[in-house]
């Protein structure tokens, strides 16, 4: 096929044999042979199983560290709230203590000044 397209034909010989000087500048035309011919396009490199296969291993482990990091982070907010939560009821225990000691100390003094 690519021999014919190279060798002239004689259809051509004949009309730039009877075309006039004046006639000589050139139609832009095709015949269906040269429409029937396919050109060949540069053939796309496909994405590789190997390729493929890190690429997805890559995103899959993004996600999933991703989604892992929101996870473990919610989580460490809960439990800072709880334990936070505890810290305060602990306080207040202590104060409670604090104050009922504070309170058996004084009568005691009170009881150890009455017996003198």
């Amino acid at each position: 096929m690519a021999s014919r397209l190279l060798t002239p034909t004689m259809r051509a010989f004949r009309h730039t044999a009877i075309t006039s000087p004046l006639q000589l500048s050139r139609t832009f035309r095709s015949s269906s042979r040269l429409l029937d011919t396919v050109v060949a396009t540069p053939a796309r490199k496909p994405v590789g199983a190997f390729r493929g296969g890190i690429f997805g291993f890559l995103l899959g482990s993004t996600l999933a560290g991703a989604g892992t990091y929101y996870y473990i982070l919610e989580e460490y907010k809960v439990s800072n709230e709880l334990l936070t939560e505890d810290i305060y009821a602990l306080q207040a225990a202590v104060q409670k203590i604090h104050t009922y000691v504070t309170s058996l100390e004084e009568k005691v003094d009170a009881m150890e000044k009455k017996k003198r």
